[in-house]
């Protein structure tokens, strides 16, 4: 039974059928993305990977850091069994000695190639070179920490214990890991998930190949192409032909889906510079499958799903351990900010609801992460009749509909502030590009229709500040240049994040609302 059909049991026939509807009504891929919708049969597929899965850099990393702490526990606690006499080693050398047996322990296993996910799966093959990984490091350390101590029979007997029990551990956990990783392979825990892009024989030859790796750890979610049925099969190798190209745009945004393989040759590069124009705007990694190709570029321009060669052209950006250290950013600057500054948010608060009828807070639907529609907080700076929750009508100078006490706090952006709930919520970021709302327009025209690959600006958290505000990009959009530089400089954020890069804006942001030019 193939990967296909142990995640869902589809209807060869009904898929048939649906996609033959599809192209018998005539549906094209640009009616399908005007539409936002996938057929029914791809959206009972998208059902199934709604849920995301483990990284596997994570899972490595928090396994280095286990192991880590472990040898350091067992150091540490052969010491206080074992005292010795005491005379020659203070407490402190021995959790210094303790300290760098662990650490070199790590930095071995990692020159030795173990920290890997087939590594981690192997039971057996790798053991003698982890156990001579932990051999050279503890061995090599003794041999330091032996220049400046005194030997004796005691301590010798003391660090074989310490040695061999450490040892021990350290393989035991190895194997117990292998069985919990193979574990979550079988249930679909741990895997990355890909979509194939383009049908025919390439995506057969790619699927076969992936298959035939010995750990491969790729869930085939389904294959999306825009062609018909004779020159596409809407079944490839076992796996369904969920749609088209546009559809395929929303069954992604439907899904925690890790990546999109394109399998296509180099030599189809007009039609590779169309798929790429409709996909970029996700939140994926994007690769192009390069066994079939020709044409060799040096190794270090390809990435590899077991030993099938791939091109990367976009890869999914904050991912891993950076979108860890962001929603750490996130967390504890949000935290910081709102300790700080609850006394002008009560004061907020009072005035609105001293001066003006209605609640003091105002919920509007905006765009976030992946362009799934979150609820924002904001201070009411409207009156309660004339408030335009889907921001459709934009807010300009002198408008009628903005309180006294909102048109202070809409200038200051005090208004903006409880935007920190939704950060700790985790549905904003701290920096990032603004969030707009879902009916957001310029001179009657969605932003989408205005600036092309608009979209790309959701493929990170959005931010309740940005680089385009922090230059001079906030505000009213009353005309398409606006709306063209804000995207502009979301885009390059969001291709040049660290988080220094954060730290800068979030620094220069109180700076610069200091002008207040475009905000009414």
């Amino acid at each position: 039974m193939n990967k296909a059909e142990k995640s869902g049991q589809f209807d060869v026939e009904t898929l048939r059928k649906q996609v033959s509807d599809i192209h018998a009504r005539g549906d094209t891929a640009e009616k399908a993305d005007e539409a936002g919708s996938i057929n029914p049969y791809a959206l009972q597929i998208a059902e199934q990977f709604r849920e995301g899965t483990h990284s596997p850099a994570i899972i490595i990393g928090q396994f280095r850091l286990f192991e880590f702490a472990s040898q350091f526990v067992i150091g540490l606690l052969a010491f206080l069994i074992w005292p010795g006499d005491g005379s020659t080693e203070t407490f402190a050398s021995r959790v210094a000695l303790a300290f760098f047996i662990s650490a070199f322990a790590v930095v071995s296993l990692q020159i030795s190639d173990t920290y890997s996910i087939p590594a981690l799966r192997s039971r057996v093959r790798l053991l003698p070179r982890i156990f001579l990984s932990w051999a050279a490091a503890f061995l090599l350390t003794e041999m330091v920490f032996a220049l400046f101590n005194e030997t004796s029979w005691a301590k010798i007997n003391l660090h074989l214990a310490w040695f061999s029990v450490a040892g021990l551990f350290l393989i035991g956990t190895r194997f117990l890991v292998a069985y919990g990783i193979r574990n979550w392979a079988r249930n679909g825990v741990m895997e990355r998930r890909a979509v194939i892009v383009g049908g025919g024989d390439p995506a057969k030859d790619l699927i076969r190949l992936l298959e035939l790796q010995p750990d491969n750890d790729i869930r085939i979610c389904g294959i999306f192409d825009d062609r018909g049925e004779k020159r596409s099969p809407i079944m490839v190798a076992g796996y369904p032909k969920l749609g088209t190209v546009a559809e395929l745009v929303e069954f992604v945004r439907l899904t925690r889906i890790d990546m999109l393989i394109i399998a296509l040759p180099l030599s189809a590069e007009a039609r590779i510079l169309q798929l790429l124009k409709k996909l970029w705007v996700l939140p994926v990694d994007i690769r192009l499958a390069a066994h079939a190709n020709r044409l060799r570029f040096r190794p270090r321009a390809y990435s590899h799903v077991g030993t099938v060669p791939m091109l990367d052209i976009f890869k999914k950006p904050i991912q891993d351990w950076d979108s860890v250290a962001k929603r750490g950013f996130d967390i504890f600057f949000a935290t910081l900010a709102l300790l700080l500054l609850w006394p002008v948010m009560i004061a907020t608060a009072v005035a609105i609801k001293l001066t003006s009828k209605g609640p003091v807070f105002f919920m509007q639907k905006r765009h976030g992460f992946n362009n799934e529609v979150i609820n924002v907080f904001k201070f009411r700076s409207m009156y309660t009749n004339m408030s335009d929750p889907s921001a459709k009508a934009a807010v300009t100078k002198g408008d009628p509909r903005v309180t006294p006490v909102g048109r202070f706090i809409r200038k200051s952006s005090i208004d903006e502030l409880p935007q920190l709930f939704n950060v700790l919520r985790g549905e904003l970021s701290l920096v990032g590009p603004r969030p707009h709302a879902v009916a957001a327009q310029a001179h009657n025209r969605a932003f989408g229709d205005v600036v092309e690959g608009y979209f790309a600006r959701h493929r990170v958290k959005p931010g309740v500040t940005g680089w385009a505000q922090i230059n001079g990009w906030r505000g009213e959009v009353d005309n398409d240049e606006k709306i063209k530089f804000r995207t502009a400089y979301d885009l390059y954020y969001i291709e040049n994040w660290s988080l220094w890069f954060d730290l800068k804006i979030l620094f220069l942001t109180p700076i610069r609302l200091l002008n207040t030019e475009n905000a009414y």
